[in-house]
């Protein structure tokens, strides 16, 4: 079974739902709880430590909804008690960042991911900003912040300082390529890392990345000692540019890479 000690990012997380993405794409997308709940078991025994799932509503939208996390998270609890579980503050231009705060204080949840611009779109952490992610530490939720580009580095070592969580153990994901059809090269990513250094950011990370294009960046990812996020979230294909019949047998072959 996948192991992995609590203060260390797990070398494979599982993004199985996102935002978008719908039955359309791809009949496996887990849109309901219990679909999600099935996938969790069958990813977790493939190899993955951690999922990082969205909720969705009886329309299949992405929805930042409590009631929906706190009962997704306690039935995840009873069926993979040994798989880090994360949920999302993701806007994806619906929400505001009052309202990802909001989630963020009414769930109570082992992991949780904040796109950083997303939250702090002017770039200037305000007192709010410093309050939730002094509540999230408090409450021992392990952050991991979501970076588009290198430059959110430096916000993120920003609001860290202003935290008082500088001396943290940051968990980073960071995103290479774009869903809508921007390319994941693998050269992207040292970026991140030359921002990671330069602001002294102790930083965990992993990558995700898009389209066919994801496998060579996986690749490039472990051989830089960086950790991974797959799962019909980011791309549909398995490492040889088929489509993959469901997020287990994707997570089973990327999980050779890393062992």
């Amino acid at each position: 079974m996948p192991f992995y000690k609590p203060n260390e990012l797990p070398k494979l997380m599982v993004s199985p739902n996102g935002s978008r993405k719908m039955k359309k794409d791809h009949p496996e997308i887990p849109m309901t709880i219990p679909e999600i709940v099935n996938t969790a078991k069958n990813c977790f025994n493939a190899g993955a430590g951690a999922i990082h799932f969205h909720v969705r509503d009886e329309s299949g939208k992405h929805v930042l909804d409590s009631g929906l996390y706190k009962e997704a998270l306690k039935e995840l609890e009873n069926e993979v008690p040994k798989m880090h579980l994360q949920i999302t503050t993701e806007a994806v231009g619906r929400y505001s960042p009052e309202e990802m705060r909001k989630l963020a204080y009414d769930v109570n949840t082992p992991g949780i991911s904040i796109g950083i611009r997303e939250l702090i779109p002017s770039f200037k952490p305000t007192v709010e900003d410093i309050k939730i992610y002094q509540h999230l530490n408090e409450k021992e939720t392990k952050i991991q912040h979501i970076c588009y580009s290198p430059e959110e580095v430096d916000l993120l070592a920003l609001t860290l300082k202003k935290a008082g969580l500088n001396e943290q153990n940051a968990w980073c994901l960071f995103v290479i390529g774009h869903y809508s059809g921007e390319l994941s090269y693998p050269k992207n990513i040292q970026p991140y890392l030359d921002k990671v250094k330069e602001n002294h950011v102790l930083a965990d990370w992993a990558i995700c990345a898009f389209g066919k294009e994801e496998a060579n960046c996986i690749e490039k990812a472990i051989s830089l000692g960086g950790k991974v996020r797959v799962g019909f979230e980011n791309s549909l294909f398995m490492l040889d540019g088929e489509i993959s019949p469901d997020n287990e047998t994707k997570v089973k072959a990327v999980s050779a890479l890393l062992n």
